[in-house]
């Protein structure tokens, strides 16, 4: 007899929708966290990044304002204002995450989890250490910044120290070129930072389509930002109250913050996972089948700790449909075709389906590219030297929409409609047939000839 059916190690995207799920199927459920109930999306990223990109978009809003009548104002951020605000919504959310698991009886234990064998797991606190056991075991411990072997790294940050500095500095460089690397350049530089954005590759945000990559890169550099790409950083000097950075073009930089973007791994070391048998990748990640099971019968994983796409939403799917599977007796899994993503930069990305590159490698001749590029009506008054970009990729045999991209005001938004037009199989036909929202940006979806 376990002391559990199911427990769960992460309390974040993935955990909670799991143990939630679980224990509404009947299931008896243990959960442990060594920090804070709601996991990297809750706690450090995707909730705060995008209460920060809030408020660093109203200097942008202010000088727009004025080309609407408005008069010029004298307008001062407060760095600290911000924190305090952002941590006490934090705050109010992951009460929420605690008081939902809470009253779907889920057991909620403060304590880092080890596996002992595959039934067991040493639980350690600040004062105490002790082992439970249980039936079956999700990981779900996601992934962490990964900071490169730089001589000098111990100067910079990362994404999680980045949203409790204690002031915002007047230089700050961000090293990277995906997601969060391009946002945080936005982010510092709306609020007010001299923003460089260092990129090794040849352009940033890889595996997006290409030319949304270029013009998100024009547009950044527009609005003040400092793009390199094909530029590293191979050394970091602290120069008293500054850090001077030494790049392999020859040239060095001075900054007063340094935060590294350059991916993150899955966090699974000193976990016991491969003493057990549990098979991981070289990099880290714990090795699943299509309902999450791992090497090991009755030890799971899902979201970011599994390599797949790290996005909140595909860890929630992913907890569900494992806690169907082993609670339910539903055997479900997750279908990954067309998932819709935002990136938000500033402009905004939205993004479903595939890029013209791959869908070029896949259809060939076959592939119809349709575009639309254009000034946001709200620009046409405010002077903002800003334009939008919609693409449309169609397979020209079946007249099935197979990529939809957008840069420019409320793509997130947008994204997510056009997104189930093409879960459902849309044509570019039925896009044609459908009348427009006007005026809106929307409508350029529906437009496209």
């Amino acid at each position: 007899m376990y002391d559990y059916d199911f427990f769960v190690i992460g309390a974040g995207s993935g955990g909670v929708r799991a143990s939630r799920m679980a224990a509404t199927y009947g299931a008896k459920v243990g959960l442990c966290e060594d920090y804070r109930v709601g996991g990297t999306c809750v706690i450090r990223g995707c909730v705060p990044k995008k209460l920060f990109v809030y408020a660093s978009e109203f200097s942008s809003h202010f000088r727009d304002a004025m080309g609407f009548g408005w008069s010029q104002a004298s307008h001062n951020f407060d760095w600290s204002t911000l924190i305090a605000n952002k941590d006490k919504e934090i705050d109010r959310l992951e009460g929420l995450y605690g008081q939902n698991l809470e009253n779907h009886n889920v057991e909620i234990i403060q304590a880092r989890g080890k596996l002992i064998d595959a039934h067991t797991i040493e639980l350690t606190s600040e004062n105490s250490t002790r082992k439970i056991t249980a039936d079956k075991i999700l990981i779900s411990t996601g992934a962490w910044p990964s900071m490169p072997n730089v001589p000098g790294i111990e100067h910079a940050i990362s994404s999680n120290e980045a949203f409790q500095l204690e002031k915002l500095p007047k230089r700050i460089t961000v090293v990277g070129g995906g997601y969060i690397a391009v946002e945080f350049a936005g982010i510092f530089n709306g609020l007010g930072a001299q923003t460089s954005l260092l990129y090794r590759g040849e352009e940033i945000l890889r595996g997006f389509d290409l030319e949304v990559r270029a013009k998100l890169r024009d547009e950044m550099i527009k609005k003040g930002v400092d793009v390199r790409i094909n530029t590293n950083v191979i050394g970091i000097i602290k120069n008293g109250d500054e850090y001077i950075l030494k790049l392999t073009d020859g040239n060095e930089m001075a900054t007063d913050l340094v935060m590294y973007a350059t991916g993150r791994k899955a966090n699974t070391a000193n976990m016991g996972l491969e003493d057990l048998g549990v098979k991981l990748k070289g990099n880290g990640e714990i090795i699943v089948d299509e309902y999450y099971k791992s090497s090991v019968d009755n030890i799971f994983a899902v979201g970011d700790v599994t390599g797949g796409m790290q996005l909140t939403p595909i860890a929630i799917k992913e907890g569900a449909a494992l806690a169907a599977t082993q609670f339910n007796d539903t055997p479900t899994f997750v279908n990954y075709d067309h998932i819709p993503t935002a990136i938000f930069s500033q402009p905004p990305i939205g993004t479903v389906g595939l890029s013209e590159e791959d869908a070029i490698e896949q259809y060939g001749d076959d592939l119809k590219v349709y575009r639309s590029e254009y000034k946001s009506m709200k620009f046409t008054l405010s002077g903002r030297d800003e334009r939008s970009l919609i693409k449309m990729l169609v397979d020209g045999k079946t007249d099935k929409v197979v990529g939809a991209h957008m840069i420019g005001p409320d793509s997130a938004e947008i994204i997510q409609g056009i997104a189930i037009a093409l879960k459902c199989g849309a044509t570019k036909a039925q896009f044609d047939d459908t009348v427009a929202v006007h005026p809106s940006s929307a409508e350029e979806f529906v437009l496209m000839k």
